[in-house]
């Protein structure tokens, strides 16, 4: 199983951006999605997750400008940004929890990086 993640870029403050991930290879079932980042010099953090069933967890610093879309069908999940603030820079990493073969088990993207800067 591979996370393959796409939408990173340079933005300035205040604009929008969007991130993309797929899940591909032999995948039974998958319950959980979303995305966390690390800044430099920082840990990895949750940004926003969904799983299966419609649950979401998303950072107290990103609710309210941040969305998160699990498309059950084509294993794969958004993370819509908007408002977005310098304080979000920071690779993001696509993550996913789900079945391929017998028992679910994490899995991880390679990072893609976000930069909010004027």
């Amino acid at each position: 199983v591979q996370l393959v993640e796409s939408g990173g870029g340079l933005v300035q403050p205040g604009e929008s951006l969007r991130l993309s991930c797929a899940a591909k290879g032999s995948i039974v079932l998958v319950y959980t999605m979303g995305w966390y980042r690390q800044a430099p010099g920082k840990q990895r953090e949750l940004v926003a997750t969904t799983t299966k069933a419609g649950d979401t967890k998303f950072a107290d610093s990103v609710k309210g400008r941040f969305t998160v879309s699990l498309d059950n069908a084509k294993n794969t999940v958004d993370l819509q940004m908007v408002s977005l603030k310098p304080e979000d820079t920071a690779v993001y990493f696509c993550f996913a929890n789900l079945v391929s073969t017998f028992i679910p088990r994490d899995y991880w993207g390679q990072g893609i990086q976000v930069t909010v800067s004027s």
